[in-house]
């Protein structure tokens, strides 16, 4: 039974999505009138209605076949930035081209998205909910149900009007979406929809276009944080390709690279090779701090702990433009199917990255707190300072 009601539900999904594709906005009114007229047909005293009713109805078929006959040919191109931001409209490029002998006019661009509707094992623990006193609480089952479509909803799409498109000629436009959802954004299919002559129903052309972008947590103005401590040994060394710490001990030899202090040079090499030869060192002394996120959960989704992935990515984004993960080390370490800790600053990477990180966090529900603690207490003796986020 489950399953069969899961069933409707994605089948309704999908028909307002097709209805919506098909037909234009005068297409769906003519289509509420036909059923509104069809309606008041039954009574075969009002002649009237089985007129109007026949004029609608010979309207859209007049509309559905010069769709049908009408031959559309495009290729289209998608040029996609590398990240995109909670909540921020994501722009891209789209390159069409009109492989047909006539210019097109009228047009509009949709986007089609993977994983937009829930899964089945998601319909079936909706369904499994019950009250206190065990009994079966449809319209608690219906609220949940509807939280979870907004859930799996990962962004805002509307239709992009395209200009004309001149006859075997190649259209760049900008559209945009708005993400919801940190993670991974499919985009899957792309319709370009060419209305009939009347501007009732659209002929779709759908191509395929598979590409991804990742959407990175949203961001808070937070003030600027001072992160206290001092330098602190770093066990074996940190081999930064920049080399900026405080030890001399000598690594290895290697080009000059723009940047590099004039200090560093090696005289001797740079006579011999005729090249700029720098020494690289390893730096033993910084200052290091961690950005200690709690993802222990036992929901699959929960709001809390996307405001503290969000807090977690104003705070590393913060310590970027103020310059202070330029000159020290930042650790973020969390917890997901095992322990993990990835360090930024200097040179070791970027804020990019840990940001990236960070919206590809999950809840972590089959182990407790407890098990972070062994990462962190093998950092203590390297750490200036800890920032925790619970």
């Amino acid at each position: 039974m489950n399953r069969f009601f899961y069933r409707l539900l994605r089948l309704n999904y999908y028909l307002r999505q097709w209805v919506t594709r098909q037909f234009t906005p005068s297409g769906l009114g003519l289509l509420c009138c036909l059923l509104f007229f069809g309606l008041i047909g039954l009574d075969i005293k009002r002649s009237v209605s089985y007129q109007v009713f026949a004029f609608l109805l010979a309207l859209l078929s007049i509309a559905i076949a010069s769709s049908r006959f009408s031959r559309y040919r495009f290729s289209a191109t998608r040029r996609l930035p590398r990240f995109g931001t909670v909540g921020v409209p994501l722009i891209y490029r789209v390159i069409l081209h009109n492989n047909t002998q006539k210019n097109r006019k009228g047009l509009s661009l949709t986007e089609a998205f993977v994983g937009t509707f829930p899964s089945f094992q998601d319909f079936k623990r909706v369904a499994k909910r019950k009250t206190a006193q065990g009994r079966t609480n449809r319209s608690q089952q219906r609220r949940a149900w509807l939280r979870l479509v907004s859930q799996r909803q990962q962004v805002f799409s509307s239709a992009t009007a395209l200009p004309e498109l001149l006859a075997s000629q190649e259209t760049e436009i900008a559209s945009e979406v708005v993400p919801l959802r940190r993670g991974l954004l499919q985009f899957n299919k792309l319709t370009i929809a060419c209305p009939d002559p009347l501007g009732f129903v659209n002929r779709c052309v759908t191509l395929s276009l598979p590409q991804a972008v990742l959407i990175l947590p949203k961001r808070y103005q937070i003030p600027a944080i001072e992160l206290p401590g001092g330098r602190r040994h770093q066990s074996g060394g940190l081999a930064l390709a920049a080399s900026v710490g405080d030890s001399e001990e000598f690594r290895a030899l290697r080009e000059y690279r723009p940047g590099d202090s004039p200090r560093k040079i090696h005289w001797k090499s740079w006579a011999k090779t005729g090249k700029p030869i720098v020494k690289e060192e390893q730096a033993e002394y910084s200052v290091r701090h961690a950005l200690i996120l709690d993802t222990f959960q036992p929901a699959t989704y929960s709001e809390v702990m996307e405001e503290a992935v969000a807090i977690a990515a104003s705070l590393a984004y913060s310590l970027q433009s103020t310059g202070q993960t330029q000159e020290s080390l930042l650790d973020l370490v969390f917890t997901g199917t095992e322990a993990h800790s990835f360090t930024a600053g200097r040179s070791l990477g970027n804020t990019e990255r840990l940001l990236g990180l960070l919206a590809s966090v999950v809840p972590c529900q089959d182990k407790t707190f407890d098990s972070l603690l062994p990462v962190v207490q093998e950092r203590l003796s390297m750490l200036s300072g800890c920032i925790c986020i619970f």
